[in-house]
């Protein structure tokens, strides 16, 4: 193969990984804007979404019911995790990074006693090629690259075209502002809290018959959408989704080219660079 087909090979990978990225850490920054916390357990809505899928797919043999699961049960997870116990800390910053870690390990825990060990395979929902002049690419790879680009539309309107979105952009803006004119602020919380874990356990089942199910999986995930919504600016919808581009995009070329570790240690430079020249990340508040 050319030095041009690997790079157009490396833009597709890319560009399925930037993605995928981009649905997880959308998650992760909406739980910031909204609510001001810092959820360390993210990753393990991203891993439960996955092993959810493999349950629902193997039990039912239809991997639509696995992304309707997938979802459903990050997001009932995420609102007894609100209601038990980020209400009764009132959601101070401090308090609400010791209990999500507490969830993370619950969370891990939990599906390691139920789900065992072992990495568990999902046969995608179709297998077809399609045919570039220079090799086939896995269709699936490029609906799931699709189907992550409609949820992240469907998200910004709700976010920016609806009630609810009016709510969660006003509590964002001055919590008891928007509790005086009379916006449920606690049930926004406990809204956002489940859209943010539903948007990464769909993230989670899109991307298992690629990458496998395992508990262990929820980590790369938390880590690579913090370097996404730190590198965007914190809580900016557009930021983060071109920041998760933007790194799936060099993680492709640098794997393809190179080795996925070199890639990572890319991502993080790239997050020290654009802190160094704009301390907010590409489309956060610059300090001044």
């Amino acid at each position: 193969m050319s030095v041009g087909g690997h790079l157009f090979l490396a833009l597709l990978e890319g560009t399925v990984a930037g993605m995928v990225l981009a649905l997880t850490a959308l998650g992760l920054s909406l739980v910031f804007g909204v609510m001001r916390i810092v959820n360390v357990a993210h990753g393990e809505f991203f891993m439960v979404g996955a092993v959810v899928a493999w349950y629902a797919s193997t039990v039912t043999g239809h991997f639509v019911v696995a992304l309707v699961a997938a979802p459903l049960a990050a997001a009932g997870i995420a609102v007894l995790a609100d209601r038990l116990v980020l209400c009764r800390v009132e959601y101070r910053p401090e308090s609400t990074i010791v209990a999500t870690i507490g969830l993370l390990y619950i969370i891990q825990q939990a599906v390691l006693t139920l789900y065992g060990p072992y990495a568990r395979p999902v046969v995608p929902p179709f297998d077809f090629r399609v045919e570039f002049p220079e090799f086939g690419y896995s269709g699936y790879k490029l609906v799931i690259a699709a189907g992550a680009g409609l949820l992240l539309w469907g998200t910004w309107l709700l976010v920016s075209r609806t009630t609810l979105g009016l709510y969660m952009r006003a509590t964002q803006q001055d919590r008891d502002m928007a509790q005086a004119f009379g916006v449920p602020v606690s049930r926004i919380y406990t809204v956002a809290f489940a859209l943010g874990g539903a948007l990464a356990a769909v993230a989670g089942a899109l991307i298992v018959p690629v990458q496998q199910a395992h508990y262990l999986m929820g980590l790369d995930a938390l880590l690579m959408s913090f370097v996404a919504v730190i590198l965007g600016g914190l809580g900016s919808f557009k930021g983060t989704v071109l920041a998760a581009f933007l790194i799936g995009v060099s993680d492709g070329i640098v794997s393809v080219f190179f080795s996925p570790t070199l890639a990572k240690i890319v991502a993080t430079l790239l997050v020290a660079l654009v802190l160094a020249l704009r301390r907010g990340g590409l489309f956060g508040e610059a300090e001044a």
